[in-house]
């Protein structure tokens, strides 16, 4: 008989009893194209969970793009998805999608959200050959001409990432109505059509940028961060340091079927409750770009229904129909 690993053993220790039956097989699904945040999610949750040793055997990831997220909330809902070993990731861009409307007649009650993995902060990013130096250079330009530079990002026209874009613009003095936006299947896709000189300017997350950033392929111009963050990204100075006020926060997490029963939900919660307590777990967590951030429970509903609300008031400013 093979003998147990020692992650396993330490995370063994982290359970109270009684055990919990966990699934033989887990999945996690990524509605979108791969290398994006809802990737990163997913792999986030893969490695913290097969680190942990809470799973068996390695996650699988899902891919299922269409709408950034709208297609796997619809098939979790309508299906009523109940199978306890299947996770969807969201981000703050999926409540801004719901709110808009744009995951059909569903609401924020309609699935259960299971936990947040972490939080990171949008990105300003240009080709390294960019001769948009500086986040005021871009904001000249922008003020001369509101067209004069070509945005690329995750999502369509009200996403989270053509909302930075459209505040960008507005900085700029000028009507964010009026500003060249290509939409994308997922920041991957973006960040491939910056690289490729298709776009000029990327809007996204920094967790999204940070392979494209190690490669020497882009440079960074701001990062919309309250303060200076840490490791790779503490020589990129804050929108704000550089005389735009603006600050974007998104937060990753995973929710589960409706279908799924209490039991296996509160479970699988408090068992995560416990692996992002550890080290091991806030150490996978920055080196992907995002600062731990744990919320589950009760505590996670208020955080949804809030930060829903803070959305819609966000996407009633920028002239956007919500439900």
């Amino acid at each position: 008989m093979r003998a147990l690993s020692l992650p396993f053993l330490l995370f063994l220790s982290l359970l109270a009893s009684p055990a919990v039956a966990l699934p033989l097989h887990t999945e996690c699904v990524a509605p979108a194209k791969p290398g994006g945040g809802f990737d990163l999610t997913c792999q986030l949750l893969k490695q913290t969970l097969l680190v942990s040793g809470a799973v068996p055997s390695e996650m699988q990831v899902r891919y299922m793009p269409g709408g950034i997220g709208a297609v796997a909330y619809d098939r979790a809902v309508t299906q009523r998805w109940s199978d306890p070993g299947v996770f969807i990731a969201f981000s703050t861009g999926s409540l801004l999608n719901l709110v808009q409307g744009k995951f059909g007649p569903h609401g924020t009650s309609d699935v259960r959200w299971l936990a947040t993995l972490g939080t990171e902060y949008g990105v300003v990013a240009v080709r390294k050959d960019s001769r948009l130096t500086s986040l005021p250079a871009l904001v000249q330009r922008l003020r001369e001409n509101a067209g004069g530079a070509v945005f690329g990002a995750g999502g369509t026209v009200g996403s989270q990432d053509w909302i930075k874009a459209s505040l960008l613009v507005r900085a700029a003095g000028r009507d964010h109505r009026t500003m060249r936006f290509i939409s994308f299947e997922g920041g991957g896709q973006a960040i491939s059509a910056l690289r490729g000189g298709h776009v000029d300017v990327f809007c996204g997350d920094a967790g999204e940028a940070m392979s494209a950033l190690a490669a020497g392929d882009i440079r960074l111009l701001a990062v919309l961060a309250p303060r200076r963050q840490q490791g790779v990204l503490a020589q990129v100075p804050t929108a704000r340091e550089q005389g735009v006020d603006l600050i974007w926060p998104t937060v990753r997490g995973i929710y589960m079927g409706p279908g799924v029963s209490d039991k296996d939900h509160d479970e699988w919660s408090r068992l995560l409750s416990r692996v992002m307590e550890t080290p091991a777990y806030q150490r996978a967590a920055r080196a992907a770009g995002l600062e731990p951030m744990k919320l589950e429970g009760q505590q996670l509903r208020n955080w949804i229904q809030g930060e829903a609300q803070r959305m819609r008031d966000l996407a009633l400013s920028l002239h956007l129909a919500v439900r």
